[in-house]
């Protein structure tokens, strides 16, 4: 959330980073709510004035015992305005925190201007794709060939984008799981979490997911909200809470399911595990101060990429233009993996510095050395990484002719020796 100062005074800046964005927010439309939400309060502060100045007339004339009903019919009028004034205020209030709290984030001055995808900038690739000497087939294939994977059955259970993982499946899913957490936390620094699956609607408020995203969430009967990223929990956990600059960087992990209708993905990768209603992910998520918060954000994209490098899977860095960004990030690089079923690179890592957009929504403030005023938090999010597409691509980069495929190294331990998966 941009403050309102903030946005009052940059209204032309603002606009053009609109435009950068591909947002459709009309400006003008706050600038008129605001213009009217000043009116109103300084029309109240008039009338208060008075009614404080007549009921000091009031209380002289009754001292004096003189008639003060005139006044005292005055002061009535004027209360009655004052009241129907702050309803009013309210209601133009409403409307300017809805504003901003669906306003996006301002970029960071080292984004690149984009429309979309199409302007993202590659940074870096790792590995080597591999030379097949035959046809490689995509996940969903192999999955069910080996009978590991069952669409249909998951069909039948949720829905549609929803599977069925069985036997070696389930146990590489849990034990990249496992790597994941274990690299992060004995390697990278992290503290490991486990938090609800389920929160109340200013947890999703806090880090961006609501008003906006609503339509993309799961919701229960009492207004309670599955989580669709852990992130949503980890950077909430010290909501309305003033930490000492000593006790930053914070770096916390988590696995968790993840939950979305994925409402505006119709007809996109309805086979497989790509895009699914309900899939794991491994979050990281860090609280640091605005000076060491970039610097914070390269190492998370490295934690990510230690993750991919010790799979041995072909992989590369892209940074995201303005157009492509996501709504709370002030800066993102983009991990994707390769995938030879597919024959392209697919996003299975995204790694954002938010700045101090989702701290000011929630409350999440530091106190600098030496300094009795507080601070806004810069939070940071990266997934380290998309669990199930990161079984995508071991089933597709380690498949063999026969229909088989190796299972990683580093996961051999995890998986009580299997080296290889097959019928």
């Amino acid at each position: 959330m941009l403050d309102l100062r903030f946005i009052r005074e940059n209204i032309d800046m603002l606009q053009e980073m609109l435009v950068n964005r591909g947002s459709n927010i009309d400006l003008q439309e706050f600038v008129k709510l605001d213009t009217e939400r000043r009116e109103i309060l300084s029309k109240v502060e008039m009338l208060k004035n008075k009614r404080n100045t007549e009921s000091a007339e009031v209380a002289r004339r009754k001292k004096a015992g003189e008639d003060a009903s005139e006044i005292i019919a005055e002061m009535g009028k004027v209360s009655a305005e004052i009241k129907e004034l702050d309803a009013k205020l309210a209601e133009v209030e409403e409307k300017v925190t809805y504003f901003q709290m669906t306003f996006p984030n301002m970029y960071h001055s080292s984004t690149p201007i984009g429309k979309d995808e199409e302007d993202n900038v590659e940074i870096r690739r790792w590995g080597t794709p591999r030379e097949f000497t035959f046809q490689p087939k995509e996940h969903w294939e192999i999955g069910e060939n080996l009978e590991i994977l069952d669409f249909e059955r998951g069909a039948k259970l949720g829905g549609s984008r929803f599977v069925v993982y069985r036997g070696a499946a389930a146990r590489l899913e849990r034990a990249l799981i496992s790597f994941m957490l274990d690299t992060h936390t004995t390697e990278h620094g992290y503290t490991e979490h486990l938090t609800p699956f389920i929160v109340k609607r200013d947890i999703c408020e806090g880090t961006g997911q609501l008003p906006k995203f609503e339509e993309d969430m799961y919701k229960t009967t009492d207004d309670m909200f599955l989580i669709s990223t852990s992130e949503i929990t980890l950077t909430n956990i010290h909501r309305q809470e003033i930490l000492n600059e000593s006790d930053l960087p914070k770096y916390y992990t988590a696995y968790s399911p993840c939950f979305r209708r994925e409402a505006g993905s119709y007809g996109r990768d309805m086979k497989g595990l790509i895009r699914l209603h309900q899939f794991n992910k491994v979050e990281m998520v860090k609280l640091a101060t605005p000076e060491t918060s970039y610097d914070e954000l390269e190492k998370m994209v490295a934690n990510a990429e230690t993750i991919l490098q010790r799979l041995g899977l072909p992989y590369r860095v892209i940074q995201l233009c303005s157009g492509d960004m996501g709504f709370g990030a002030a800066k993102t690089y983009d991990l994707e993996v390769w995938l030879p079923g597919q024959n392209k690179f697919r996003e299975i890592s995204s790694c954002s510095n938010c700045g101090d957009f989702q701290a000011r929504r929630m409350g999440l403030k530091y106190r600098p050395e030496g300094n009795s005023k507080s601070e806004f938090c810069h939070t940071l999010n990266g997934s380290g990484l998309a669990v199930g597409r990161t079984l995508v691509a071991i089933m597709e980069n380690y498949q063999q002719e026969d229909g088989s495929f190796l299972i990683p190294e580093v996961l051999v331990p995890y998986m009580g020796g299997m080296t290889v998966v097959k019928k």
